[in-house]
């Protein structure tokens, strides 16, 4: 189910997520965040550690899963809401599946893994036995242009790594 309208309290928690997102490009990461809520309390976080990690599922929404399943005590995040800069991926939605999520929020939509209607919407299949609520767009322009920053700074870097290692004689 798609809900509508975003609110001052989720564009503070996207903003939060933001910060999250800064911690992954300082150690070269793809910069997403995650913010996971609980009755208004910031309960966990995460941000993208698969390169450092070597581990393909330390995406952002996966690694705060985990630290909210760990405080909470149960795999199972009833009453949960998962704040994200980037649209989660086929992986990570069906993680936060799974979590039993009330509800996902994220900013930036992704039109080439988005699995929240991007590409497709895993969230909207009625055959699934649980139903999470999510809404798009918070944010938006923010957290589209941060990653695009990140990925202009790479291209960049990449550039002058090339030059340096093939100097014109």
């Amino acid at each position: 189910m798609t809900e509508k309208h975003a609110s001052a309290q989720d564009a503070r928690y996207m903003q939060l997520a933001l910060e999250q997102a800064q911690h992954a490009w300082d150690l070269g990461e793809v910069p997403v965040g995650a913010v996971v809520v609980k009755d208004g309390e910031v309960i966990a976080v995460g941000y993208n550690q698969p390169i450092g990690r070597h581990d393909p599922t330390a995406h952002a929404e996966v690694m705060a899963l985990r630290a909210a399943a760990e405080k909470l005590g149960n795999y199972r995040l009833p009453g949960c809401e998962l704040y994200v800069t980037l649209e989660p991926c086929v992986m990570c939605s069906g993680a936060m599946l799974h979590a039993r999520l009330a509800r996902v929020v994220y900013g930036a939509g992704d039109p080439k893994t988005g699995a929240c209607g991007s590409v497709l919407n895993l969230f909207e299949q009625p055959a699934l036995n649980h139903q999470t609520a999510i809404i798009g767009g918070v944010l938006a322009d923010e957290c589209g242009a941060f990653l695009k920053r990140f990925f202009v700074e790479r291209r960049r870097a990449q550039a002058q790594a090339r030059k340096l290692a093939h100097p014109q004689v």
